[in-house]
Parts: structure tokens; C-alpha cells; sequence
């Protein structure tokens, strides 16, 4: 009996710690790609600065940028304020509920 309770707690933990392990991944790979693709943001702020002027198209890859900055706010909030890594659990939680809540509004696949 206690053998069996021990491959229980075993097989959950190890559950457990392939599903962090695997979000945690998810997330990193989003996050690099989300900071890759902010790459041009800084030289076309400076435009403005620089006694430029932004372009109609110029406009329009800023407000790109700005959305996707919007998106990675939960990730900067928890690197940059101090003690902030108290709110990781919430973070985690909140990203699954919206990875959930993308997953069942999106279209069932149909196959070919």
C-alpha cells in the first residue's frame, strides 16, 4: 500500500514538473520572439527625435510595435519590479487561462 502511494505522488510529481517545464518553454520561446520582433522600434522613435517625421506607414508599424509591447507587459511587470517574483504563480495561471480560452475559440483543424 505505501509502495503504491509512493508511485502515485511519483507520477504526479513528475507530471507536475513536465507541465512547468513545458510552459516554461512555450513562454520563452514567445517571449524571444515577441523581443525579435520589437527589434526596429528604437530608430523609428528616434525618427521624431532626429527632426524627422513619421510616415503614414511609419504610424502604422508603431501602433505594430505598441501592441505587441502591450502583450509582453505581464512578463516586464514581473522582471522589473522588486519582489516581484511573488506574482509568478499568478502569472502562470493567467497566461494558461488565456492559452485555454485562445484554444477553444479558435476553429476545429479539419483534416485533409
Amino acid at each position: 500500500m505505501a509502495r503504491a502511494f509512493v508511485f502515485r505522488v511519483g507520477a504526479k510529481s513528475a507530471a507536475a514538473y513536465r507541465s512547468v517545464r513545458d510552459l516554461t518553454a512555450r513562454e520563452k520561446r514567445h517571449l524571444l520572439n515577441e523581443i525579435l520582433q520589437v527589434r526596429g522600434l528604437m530608430p523609428l522613435l528616434m525618427k521624431q527625435r532626429n527632426h524627422g517625421n513619421w510616415t503614414a506607414e511609419d504610424r502604422a508599424e508603431l501602433r505594430v510595435h505598441l501592441r505587441r509591447l502591450s502583450n509582453l507587459s505581464p512578463y516586464l511587470v514581473v522582471l522589473a519590479l522588486p519582489g516581484s517574483f511573488v506574482l509568478l504563480p499568478a502569472l502562470a495561471w493567467w497566461l494558461d487561462r488565456r492559452r485555454l480560452r485562445n484554444r477553444q475559440l479558435q476553429p476545429p483543424e479539419q483534416g485533409s
